[in-house]
């Protein structure tokens, strides 16, 4: 198959979802590698949410993603790979099958001070059979774990790469999306025999 490149767009496009729970690091993320300002969506929480939104660990955090982050990356030879950030709280979650449709693969951010925020994104994937990446953020303060124990904690298949990163680096962020890449083409490999 090949794909043939116009002047006006890239010759092949892959959309990566990035998912988890609530205030794990999806916004920064996705804004730390864009190379375009992401569009973001995103409102300040009110007393509406107290009671509904779990801010337990994340007690700072004045803003939540009510729709999607969307950032952009060019690479070589006309790919370009479009981020689209999940809302984390479940309330939203309804948007999430329209995300996804098409998506090559995800990368599901973790907490280490709040693994089980990470359980439904992960079941979600799994269920649909779309490839993922565990990506823990290492919050400053967080207590550090191996990642076969974040691995064992998550009950994640041994194939599924758990990698750590710090959203905030734009380095570390492109290193999980080239993990997730690598990861989704070895997935779409069929098994011999």
């Amino acid at each position: 198959m090949s794909f043939a490149r116009s002047d006006d767009g890239p010759r092949i496009a892959l959309k990566i979802l990035v998912a988890g729970g609530f205030g794990v690091g999806k916004t920064t993320l996705v804004g730390s590698v864009s190379e375009i300002r992401p569009l973001r969506t995103e409102e300040f929480l009110t007393d509406a949410s107290v009671g509904v939104d779990d801010t337990r660990g994340v007690e700072a955090k004045t803003t939540t993603t009510v729709a999607m982050d969307f950032g952009r990356i060019t690479m070589r030879d006309g790919v370009v790979l479009y981020l689209f950030g999940t809302p984390g709280q479940d309330r939203f979650w309804f948007m999430w099958n329209e995300l996804a449709r098409g998506a090559l693969g995800a990368v599901v951010l973790a907490d280490t001070r709040r693994l089980t925020a990470s359980f439904a994104s992960i079941d979600y994937f799994e269920q649909r059979d779309i490839p993922f990446v565990v990506a823990v953020n290492c919050f400053e303060g967080a207590h550090r774990y191996s990642l076969e124990e974040i691995r064992d904690a998550l009950d994640v298949d041994p194939q599924v790469p758990v990698v750590t990163c710090d959203a905030r680096d734009r380095e570390s962020a492109k290193h999980v999306l080239i993990s997730l890449i690598e990861h989704a083409v070895q997935h779409s490999v069929p098994a011999p025999g």
